[in-house]
């Protein structure tokens, strides 16, 4: 895994969001976030929904990845 989630920055950025608001908003760490941002972690389903919710963006809209999208970054 090594694909930025650009998706996650700009609707946190959108929400005028620091990492470390994010991060306790959705009971996780701020490396945590910025690793979920960079491509480094793949976080669980359950913080990805807490994500979202925070968020207020459903899961398609943060962390889904067409076929095509896979097959490009391998």
């Amino acid at each position: 895994m090594n694909d930025k989630n650009i998706n996650l920055k700009l609707a946190r950025v959108a929400k005028d969001l620091s990492q470390d608001q994010l991060a306790e908003l959705v009971k996780a760490s701020r490396q945590t976030i910025n690793l979920i941002e960079t491509g480094k972690y793949n976080p669980t389903i359950e913080l990805c929904l807490r994500i979202c919710w925070a968020l207020d963006k459903s899961l398609d809209e943060l962390f889904w990845k067409n076929k095509e999208d896979l097959n490009n970054a391998n």
